[in-house]
């Protein structure tokens, strides 16, 4: 990992966006955590470790943020693609066990879509602490798992954006909100035109 810390010499501040993920993903997790605990009916996948990583979510999205170089639109997108991911597939909920390794791919796959320049696999795999091979595969599961569905419009993003606001609000004021993720309306209409331009 040393030749990881040689490539960031100037500090970045962290962008709100990794703190209001890393508290939504934090809530997600505890609550899918309590839920399998009741009922063990979740479906294990290529994206559960054998033990909860000691790293937290906040600390594992700003050392992905400080080292991969994406830009912060790369995790709403990320946001956008796990949302995707728990709807097209609601018997693998984001958890303790998961989450870290489908974050590391989430923002893999949403930086090779959006950004000009990015880093490869192997950096990737690095950052994330897993093997190359290993990344290799989650992100081919997670592509599979999205349909190949990377496109989102800006409509989407503006309300990803939103929600990961009123996310925090609400939690630095103790109103109660439901603690899962949602499958916000998309414009169809305008996605459909951008995949035809």
């Amino acid at each position: 990992m040393a030749d990881l810390d040689h490539r960031n010499q100037m500090a970045v501040p962290i962008p709100k966006v990794i703190t209001f993920l890393s508290s939504l993903l934090q809530r997600v997790s505890e609550s899918n955590d309590q839920s399998h605990e009741l009922h063990s009916a979740a479906k294990v996948s290529a994206f559960h470790g054998l033990t909860k990583p000691t790293i937290s979510i906040q600390t594992y999205l700003e050392r992905i943020f400080k080292y991969a170089n994406c830009s912060p639109s790369c995790f709403v997108v990320a946001y956008v693609y796990l949302d995707r991911l728990v709807q097209r597939h609601p018997s693998l909920p984001i958890d303790s066990f998961n989450v870290h390794r489908l974050l590391i791919t989430s923002v893999l796959v949403s930086a090779k879509f959006l950004d000009d320049l990015c880093y490869n696999n192997a950096y990737y795999a690095k950052v994330g602490g897993i093997s190359t091979m290993e990344m290799n595969l989650l992100e081919i599961d997670f592509l599979f798992g999205l349909g190949f569905q990377l496109n989102v419009t800006p409509n989407t993003f503006h309300t990803y954006c939103s929600y990961l606001r009123a996310e925090v609000l609400s939690t630095q004021s103790n109103l109660p909100i439901p603690i899962k993720f949602y499958s916000f309306p998309e414009d169809e209409a305008s996605h459909k035109k951008q995949l035809i331009a």
